[in-house]
């Protein structure tokens, strides 16, 4: 009786955690982190494997500037030290040939144990041929856990495949930055915008209705003097095509790729466009350069320009008004708010055997995972403030953005043979479109099904 009640009290104890407790560590900054154990309860020992991330811009990383980056550095030289494994980032190839850096190492092969970040318009092919290693058989990798980017997830899963992944949220893209001096003096509240953002009412028709009270003749001599927009081709298409749920290609349910420009979700967005652009957009300026209008919105000469986040730092260095941003209002076939993501993907080459890509997935884990007491998903926001004339789009704009369920992925981004400024955008848009939506459609379908073909394998 005796050993049957300790054998029961062993396994309560077990089953609650407490029969034993979990070795940790304390960073010199307070914070405790359970030391990870292999299946035989001892510290995880990678064996002394140097892992490298290969991209094409990285250098020497700058010494930690702020106590977020001094705690992540303790962290990543504690787990190396502690695992038993090196890993840095750098530059393995060049932009242009990174595609081609990838598939020859894949083919010939080498002692490096590579995870490469791949740019998002070569990553189909080399998809489709069987180039990536299927991440999903790796016991290393948890994709349920919340640093692994949902949206590139979405596009590089096949079945129960996943060839594909980024262990950080997507860099917020385009949206509609306005100047808020030309705002109120064309009568409208620039908070406005945000309230509506925030209410679910910022739509196609409220944006439309801003223009129109924008462009406008102020010293009545038959010349309009202020237009509300001057923005460049390819981001006002893309963001509106995403805003009413339309894109040039998507995927159907045998996975393949297809042409989807014949839609009527399409077809609204694309013509809209056009409408809006020859309506309300300003005329370039003779013997301008091609990016005049991101000048025109920074000297104050339109109200309003689509364009990335990354035009806060220009803007916050040179430009007088203040200024806001807010994502591109939802269409009629939409159901949020979206911005199109271009974001890179983090790959290992299929030529590796399982137990060195577990090894080299486990290193990639542990170094992706957060720093421990940096865990808050708003950390990220103290370095955007200062860019901004105004808090709301730090807190409101930027932190949707960066949220999946608010973005999305062209998938002609990564098919090889769309080149959709010659095709599409340039020949379309504004004043200077010299071909309608249909007549531009009708001439590139043939080279897209090209390309649609390659990829798809036909």
């Amino acid at each position: 009786m005796k050993r049957t009640l300790l054998l029961v009290l062993a396994l309560i104890l077990a089953s609650s955690g407490l029969a034993a407790l979990a070795e940790t560590h304390e960073f010199s900054y307070g914070e405790t982190i359970e030391i990870r154990t292999d299946e035989n309860g001892k510290t995880l020992d990678l064996g002394g494997i140097e892992v490298i991330i290969g991209d094409w811009w990285s250098g020497e990383p700058a010494p930690p500037a702020t106590a977020a980056e001094e705690a992540t550095e303790e962290y990543r030289q504690w787990i190396q030290e502690t695992y038993n494994f090196k890993i840095k980032q750098i530059a393995v190839s060049g932009w242009a040939d990174n595609p081609d850096f990838f598939t020859n190492y894949v083919t010939t092969g080498g002692p490096e144990n590579y995870v490469f970040v791949m740019r998002p318009d070569v990553v189909a092919t080399p998809m489709m041929n069987g180039l990536f290693y299927d991440l999903a058989t790796l016991k290393a990798f948890d994709f349920t856990e919340a640093k692994w980017n949902k949206s590139v997830m979405d596009v590089m899963t096949r079945g129960e495949s996943v060839y594909g992944m980024r262990p950080i949220a997507s860099e917020p893209r385009d949206g509609i930055w306005f100047n808020k001096r030309l705002l109120e003096e064309a009568g409208i509240q620039p908070d406005s915008l945000y309230d509506m953002q925030r209410d679910g009412t910022w739509t196609w028709q409220a944006f439309e209705d801003i223009c129109a009270k924008i462009t406008r003749d102020t010293n009545n001599d038959g010349v309009i003097d202020v237009y509300a927009t001057a923005s460049q081709q390819g981001g006002v298409y893309n963001v509106a095509l995403a805003s009413n749920g339309a894109a040039f290609v998507k995927r159907d349910e045998n996975g393949k790729l297809y042409n989807a420009t014949s839609e009527d979700a399409f077809l609204e967005a694309a013509n809209w466009v056009v409408r809006m652009s020859t309506t309300y957009e300003m005329p370039q300026p003779e013997g301008s350069n091609w990016d005049w209008t991101f000048a025109a919105f920074k000297n104050g000469d339109v109200a309003m320009t689509v364009h990335q986040d990354y035009f806060k730092s220009e803007l916050a260095a040179g430009m007088a008004d203040p200024y806001g941003f807010v994502m591109f209002p939802v269409g009629p076939k939409g159901d949020t708010y979206k911005t199109v993501y271009s974001d890179n993907t983090y790959v290992l080459p299929a030529n590796y055997d399982a137990e060195r890509a577990e090894k080299i997935a486990t290193a990639f884990d542990l170094y992706t995972d957060p720093t421990p007491g940096y865990e808050e998903e708003d950390s990220w926001k103290s370095s955007y403030y200062n860019f901004f004339t105004d808090a709301r789009a730090v807190d409101e704009t930027i932190d949707m953005m960066r949220k999946s369920e608010h973005g999305v992925t062209f998938l002609s981004n990564m098919v090889p043979g769309y080149n959709l400024g010659p095709q599409f955008y340039w020949n379309t848009y504004g004043r200077g479109g010299w071909q309608t939506v249909a007549q531009q459609l009708e001439e590139s379908k043939n080279v897209w099904q090209a390309a649609l073909d390659a990829v798809n394998g036909k």
